[in-house]
């Protein structure tokens, strides 16, 4: 009975872990939204969260069983990975602060879609519009691109906002001529430009890790490259002394929280949950997310939550689960023909045998 219940609880451990990362995701969102509101600057938020989980990862990479060979080439892959997720996070938490947690939800649904359409590009996947997968990917893909532009062009109507709490009562940290509805779209395109670098991301760092199958070691060093790269940037851009000075309020926070729970919390759970149950079920989760940021956006920072959002959420979410069919419909095609092919020669094997007994 107790390995019945040990089994049931791990098989749901996996589900359990999705849901708190999707939980932490849009937490930091909202906090580090939260924050941005009170006029912490973006970028400085994204050299100090990365610099404290550089240093949380620091004793794991150091004390790590196996230490990997650092090599110029391998080296070159980290600064490039970190060169691209720099300009993603950047992007990302400009977006963020732009428009709303609950839009970059929707955007990051995008990811998945950018990604077939990057392997199509560069011929690392082939589009056979015969199949029913081959469709309902390619239908997938216009569908969740329609919906992100419902998103970014189409803000429409406050439908719910609750008035308790409201950072967004505090004077905005941007130049007032930009107008609200601008802002809106601007925030949407640099989240639509995010998601294109992380998908950028994703394929950079697939190819990195046939060379350096250690996680913490590509974890470690795109953190580190990262902290480089944005205080570098940050010290062009952010003229004023004063933003780097932290206060102990909900700055503070967000960065603690972006660097526990954004790092090395998400990242080892996705891995784990990616060796357990593969990457489809990790990116199943995605649209709960969205659901997630508009019951947070509403609650904590007291922002409306708009028709246009919800709309283009729900077309988004339709568009990638098509997609995410197609995915499991192809590999099952896959795993049908290695299992028919298998059947097939060890079949002709007692044949093969026979003949060369009789020659014998």
């Amino acid at each position: 009975m107790d390995m019945v219940g040990g089994c049931m609880w791990w098989g749901v451990l996996p589900f359990a872990a999705m849901v708190m990362v999707e939980f932490a995701d849009v937490g930091i969102s909202t906090i580090s939204k939260a924050a941005m509101s009170r006029g912490m600057s973006t970028y400085v938020f994204v050299v100090y969260s990365n610099a404290l989980a550089t240093l949380l990862l620091l004793p794991c990479f150091i004390f790590q069983k196996k230490p990997v060979s650092l090599t110029l080439s391998l080296l070159s892959g980290f600064f490039l990975l970190g060169l691209i997720g720099s300009s993603s996070l950047i992007l990302a938490y400009n977006g963020i602060n732009y428009s709303s947690p609950t839009v970059a939800s929707a955007m990051g649904n995008l990811i998945p879609i950018y990604t077939f359409v990057l392997a199509i590009i560069f011929r690392m996947e082939k589009l056979d519009l015969r199949r029913s997968s081959s469709q309902a990917k390619l239908l997938g893909t216009i569908v969740s691109v329609s919906g992100a532009f419902v998103v970014i062009l189409y803000k429409g109507s406050a439908i719910l906002l609750f008035k308790a709490l409201s950072p967004s009562n505090f004077p905005p940290h941007q130049n007032l001529i930009i107008t609200q509805h601008s802002k809106w779209i601007f925030g949407g395109l640099f989240l639509a430009l995010s998601c294109l670098l992380a998908a950028i991301w994703n394929i950079v760092q697939a190819s990195i890790v046939n060379n350096c199958p250690s996680k913490v070691t590509i974890v470690f060093f795109y953190t580190f490259f990262v902290t480089i790269q944005c205080t570098i940037f940050s010290l062009i851009v952010e003229r004023n002394p004063n933003s780097w000075t932290l206060r102990p309020n909900i700055e503070m926070i967000a960065i603690v929280c972006s660097a526990v729970f954004g790092s090395v919390f998400r990242i080892g759970v996705h891995t784990w949950c990616l060796h357990q149950k593969g990457p489809i079920f990790v990116a199943m989760f995605r649209p709960l997310g969205v659901a997630i940021a508009a019951v947070m956006v509403v609650i904590f920072l007291g922002e409306a939550l708009h028709l246009g959002s919800v709309i283009g959420s729900v077309i988004v979410a339709i568009g990638f689960y098509a997609m995410m069919w197609g995915q499991i419909k192809e590999k099952s095609i896959v795993m049908e023909n290695e299992v028919h092919s298998l059947a097939s020669s060890t079949q002709q094997t007692p044949l093969l045998q026979c003949r060369t007994s009789e020659n014998i």
